[in-house]
């Protein structure tokens, strides 16, 4: 950006590079975690788009995002963080103006402790905190829907640690009357109290012939929190986004552009999951857009030209991706699996195996019934199936976001640019 900037110049007054820089603290913080490679490594992807116009002058940019890494929010794995902004707040806690978010240091709530590491050696966080607002201020985020964003995040770490006990029968839960966290939560969002205690231990079935209120076991209940908690911050997430767009919209008609893709590389750990799944997914995905257009269709232009070309062999990741998306491929027969009423990880893994055995793209590891390897462009990688019909339903209740839509907070809602944490 700076290099385009001091080349072409800008096309107008509003220095849209500086807003352009402007967003990146932003989008570290709320889209930023330090994992065990990486202090500060993307969970999102995003593509980005530089606009010109006709004398090559930047006239704007938009940015459209990918993949947000939603299961972080609830869980990091040992020596790993939550996204930078939640410890940025922590770390501004005890400022006067954010009293009211009732917080207190990181490894006091649930959701930022998981990892057991919520310092970065170097990194001060109320310091990086005074950046992402100044940043906000940039690009106009007024102080009042700054402190809405505040709050939302602030809501999300006390909804995160609600106490939940399970009752003697094992299939049903309660939440003590007195809960601090549950009692902060309602009164950051706006939210009924006894509304928001009750359906968190219960769902509502809706049948043909009735409706009827069903308690729900521990896990379900943690599973059902721990859904809305990720709904929240991922409608959060969107709204920054829109509303970095908008500030770096231009009205001048834009004669091209250049785009940036900056997205997850290939991932493999000691344990891999569903977002690994997905991440590597996303890569075969553009390893595919990348044989198309820098080999096959580029190749094919220098023979239609008749240029002296030595043809490059290319590998052809097809069948790897046929694996995973097409007709009863690992996407399909998880989708089916998540429709079974009883269905598990360990079923559909059972089901991979039969189907896919033949595959030169699909392996069974010797030591596990419960495990399967996929071979990518990449590597070879082992994915736990543990967790993905859970995160591949990553169901949210209706009485859930029907509370949230109730709020009776003023500087909360859609439709008039307010920050908003559920959509419609």
């Amino acid at each position: 950006m700076r290099y385009f900037a001091t080349v072409g110049g800008s096309a107008s007054d509003t220095n849209i590079e500086e807003k352009v820089l402007a967003s990146s603290p932003i989008m570290e913080a709320i889209g930023n975690a330090k994992t065990t490679r990486n202090d500060n490594s993307s969970r999102f992807g995003k593509f980005i788009e530089i606009g010109f116009d006709k004398k090559y002058h930047i006239i704007g940019a938009n940015m459209r995002t990918y993949l947000l890494e939603k299961s972080r929010v609830v869980f990091q794995a040992e020596e790993e963080r939550n996204y930078h902004i939640f410890y940025q707040l922590c770390a501004a806690a005890s400022l006067p103006e954010f009293k009211e978010l009732a917080l207190t240091c990181a490894e006091d709530f649930l959701y930022t402790s998981h990892g057991g590491s919520t310092t970065i050696e170097g990194v001060d966080d109320a310091e990086d905190f005074e950046k992402t607002r100044q940043a906000l201020t940039l690009l106009g985020v007024r102080d009042s829907h700054q402190i809405s964003i505040f709050k939302i995040i602030a809501s999300i770490l006390h909804l995160g640690s609600v106490e939940i006990q399970s009752e003697r029968d094992g299939d049903s839960c309660s939440i003590p009357p007195q809960d601090e966290h549950l009692s902060n939560f309602c009164r950051l969002l706006g939210v009924e109290h006894s509304q928001m205690e009750h359906w968190l231990c219960h769902r509502k079935l809706v049948t043909t012939s009735e409706t009827y209120v069903k308690t729900m076991s521990l896990q379900q209940v943690v599973n059902a929190r721990d859904a809305l908690a990720k709904h929240i911050y991922a409608q959060l997430f969107s709204w920054i986004v829109e509303h970095i767009n908008k500030a770096l919209q231009s009205s001048l008609k834009q004669h091209s552009f250049i785009g940036v893709l900056d997205i997850y590389g290939f991932e493999t750990f000691e344990i891999n999951s569903f977002e690994q799944f997905c991440i590597n997914y996303a890569n075969e995905k553009l390893q595919q857009q990348f044989n198309s257009h820098v080999f096959k269709l580029e190749q094919e232009e220098y023979m239609k030209e008749q240029i002296p070309w030595t043809l490059i062999d290319f590998y052809d990741n097809q069948p790897c991706i046929d694996l995973i998306e097409a007709k009863l491929g690992i996407l399909d027969l998880l989708d089916e699996e998540c429709k079974v009423p009883k269905g598990t990880d360990q079923n559909w893994a059972q089901k991979l195996y039969e189907r896919h055995s033949n595959s030169q793209h699909f392996q069974k590891p010797r030591m596990s019934n419960t495990a399967f390897i996929v071979v990518h462009f990449a590597d070879k990688v082992e994915y736990l199936s543990d967790g993905f019909l859970e995160k591949n339903r990553d169901t949210v209740y209706e009485e859930h976001i029907n509370i949230l839509k109730a709020s009776k907070v003023s500087n909360t809602g859609n439709g008039t640019g307010k920050v908003t944490p559920w959509g419609n």
